[in-house]
């Protein structure tokens, strides 16, 4: 695979920088930080463009926090808006296009236009076919805490021969061990520590019914012993290539008899339904508007007819559904 020279410049940029300010900031102007900053820009591009052409940048300081996400409680790195939030939204702008040459189109976490219902709208096709009777459903132990970063920074090498920005790369990278969840940038080193694995999964395994997203991996298959081989062959491969692990929950069973819970849904042939937390949430909320528009769009995707009836039958937005 061909690999990319002459990018330091592109992201260096003023306009390039510029653009990520402003992208950075959506969202954010609430903050006294990013207000500053927005009032007159030009000063600060200009400033993080002398920084970054004299290869002197520095990574911040992380501000480290707890948070409960859903039943998971997580570690949180933030850095400050500026410099350091700013430059990795000028790096995926320059490097988005490249990354996305390597991954697979089952991949969907953090890729634009697929997230969420790119792989919902997959997932329910091919349940349709008669290849698919059984499935192969495991994630990876402490995902990102566990990515090695020497191994990171080899796989991101293979597409970008600049060495310079290599160097940039290298200083963020190796700012904590394995990747911070918080970074703006983090998800794509996710997308990319595990792209050629996805390869793998695809090409030397002849996996066809195969997604992922972030570390939750789905393999669909007609075979109940196939699906074992591939299970040991993906145990092998992420322990000897990635230094990462399965965790011990992975489960083998027909589609038919319990559904798949992938992506905030339970996919069955033929129908797919909300997960059922998502719906106790939904109605733990059920006074908050602006929660419940979230929700509808997570409803309007799923064979929830009778929900949308009793929950969304007064709403404007929602007649043409629920009619």
């Amino acid at each position: 695979m061909k690999r990319v020279n002459n990018l330091f410049e592109k992201v260096i940029d003023t306009e390039n920088l510029s653009l990520a300010l402003h992208n950075a900031a959506k969202g954010k102007y609430h903050y006294r930080e990013v207000k500053n900053i927005i009032k007159n820009p030009l000063p600060y591009i200009y400033a993080l463009h002398e920084v970054l052409a004299a290869e002197s940048f520095k990574n911040g300081k992380y501000h480290i926090f707890k948070r409960q996400m859903g039943k998971k409680e997580r570690v949180i790195y933030r850095l400050p808006f500026y410099p350091d939030r700013v430059l990795h939204h000028a790096l995926v702008q320059v490097l988005e296009p490249i990354w996305m040459q390597v991954l697979i189109h089952q991949t969907y976490s953090t890729i634009p236009k697929r997230g969420v219902h790119g792989g919902l709208k997959h997932l329910k096709r091919d349940l349709l076919k008669c290849e698919t009777t059984y499935c192969l459903k495991l994630d990876i132990e402490k995902f990102y805490p566990s990515v090695n970063n020497a191994i990171l920074l080899d796989i991101l090498s293979r597409k970008i021969k600049d060495k310079r920005l290599m160097e940039l790369l290298t200083v963020i990278v190796n700012s904590a061990e394995g990747i911070p969840i918080g970074n703006y940038i983090s998800q794509w080193f996710g997308n990319m520590y595990l792209a050629y694995f996805d390869h793998y999964v695809k090409e030397n395994l002849k996996c066809r019914y195969y997604y992922r997203y972030c570390d939750d991996l789905v393999l669909l298959s007609d075979s109940k012993e196939t699906l074992f081989m591939w299970l040991e062959s993906i145990r092998t491969y992420l322990k000897n290539e990635l230094k990462l692990s399965l965790k011990d929950n992975y489960q083998i069973f027909p589609v038919s008899a319990r559904g798949i819970d992938f992506l905030g849904y339970r996919f069955f042939k033929g129908y797919t339904l909300v997960r059922k937390s998502i719906v106790k949430q939904m109605k733990n909320r059920i006074n908050s508007e602006k929660s419940m528009s979230s929700y509808y769009g997570w409803l309007i995707h799923a064979d929830s007819y009778r929900l949308l009836k009793k929950y969304f039958s007064d709403k404007p937005y929602a007649q043409r559904f629920v009619a």
